[in-house]
């Protein structure tokens, strides 16, 4: 596992953490490769690290109704309208591979 660059904020080594956010973090870099700055940095406060995972999932992960493109839509639109760079980037590389459409994320955002 390569090393987390360094940050301003705290930022525990993954094995020094719960054995549920390990396994949370392990497998988002399973799926992409790396662990996202922000979920390592949310790891230091386990409480709120599962509490926001718990938000996302009761939203993201929700069956029926809009389909998983459509509400990582959604998202790439909110973080363009707050001017968040770092989500609209993040979403929309999921967005793309959701929606299976290469410029979707850029025309929405």
């Amino acid at each position: 596992m390569t090393q987390p660059t360094p940050s301003r904020f705290p930022v525990p080594p993954v094995d020094s953490l719960p054995e549920d956010i390990r396994s949370r973090l392990l497998t988002v870099q399973e799926k992409s490769g790396f662990i996202p700055n922000v979920f390592l940095t949310l790891a230091f406060r386990p409480d709120e690290f599962r509490a926001f995972f718990a938000y996302h999932d009761a939203l993201m992960d929700k069956d029926g109704g809009l389909t998983k493109a459509e509400r990582e839509m959604i998202v790439v639109a909110t973080s363009s309208a707050n001017q968040c760079q770092y989500c609209v980037i993040a979403h929309g590389a999921i967005l793309r591979i959701r929606a299976k459409n290469p410029l979707i994320a850029d025309q929405i955002a």
